[in-house]
Formats: structure tokens, C-alpha cells, sequence
């Protein structure tokens, strides 16, 4: 079954509401990256895993029932903590100072 076109559009648009905008990515890059193009730093991967756990937070605060973006949400929470203790366990003084950065609590 189709939705009907203002269904569509409505949800297209708040898919691009929870979506990061480009300059967005590029501005955590250049903040958390070793130059412009390091986008598998992993530093940058939970920088921008942060800002993606941010806009699915402020839609789930008006979408509570969402339960494919509460799922998503968990997912991404699992992912920056994998990252994160990666990074505290190869570079303490790294993690302190992402994590202050960042304002996560640990």
C-alpha cells in the first residue's frame, strides 16, 4: 500500500530534519580531524556519531512512538561506545579531551 502524497512529503521532510547537513559534517571534520579529508579518524566517526545521536534525540522528543528511530538511536549509542572505548584504550589523553569536547558524561 502507497501513502498518498502529503504523507510522502511530510515524511520526506522530516527525514531531512534528522539528517546531518553537509557543511554541518564538514565543520566536525575540520574540528575533530588531523586535516580536511580525515574522515575515518576515530575521533571524527564519534563526533559525527554524536550529532547524528542529537538529531534523532530532538525527533524522538516530538516523535515519541517512532520505534524504527528509537532502534536507530540505540544502535548509534552502541557504535560511539564501541569507538569511545577504542579510543580510551589506545589513546587516553585523546579520549579525556573528546569527551570534554564532545560533553558526554565518563
Amino acid at each position: 500500500m502507497t501513502l498518498p502524497w502529503y504523507s510522502r512529503e511530510r515524511k520526506r521532510k522530516e527525514i531531512s530534519q534528522m539528517a546531518i547537513k553537509k557543511e554541518d559534517v564538514n565543520v566536525v571534520i575540520q574540528k575533530f580531524g588531523k586535516n580536511a579529508v580525515d574522515t575515518g579518524s576515530a575521533s571524527v566517526q564519534i563526533a559525527l556519531l554524536s550529532k547524528r545521536i542529537e538529531a534523532l534525540t530532538e525527533h524522538l522528543k516530538n516523535n515519541g512512538e517512532d520505534a524504527n528511530a528509537r532502534r536507530s538511536l540505540m544502535t548509534l549509542v552502541g557504535k560511539r561506545h564501541g569507538l569511545l572505548d577504542y579510543v580510551a584504550k589506545n589513546d587516553r589523553e585523546q579520549y579525556l579531551k573528546l569527551i570534554d569536547q564532545l560533553g558526554l558524561r565518563k
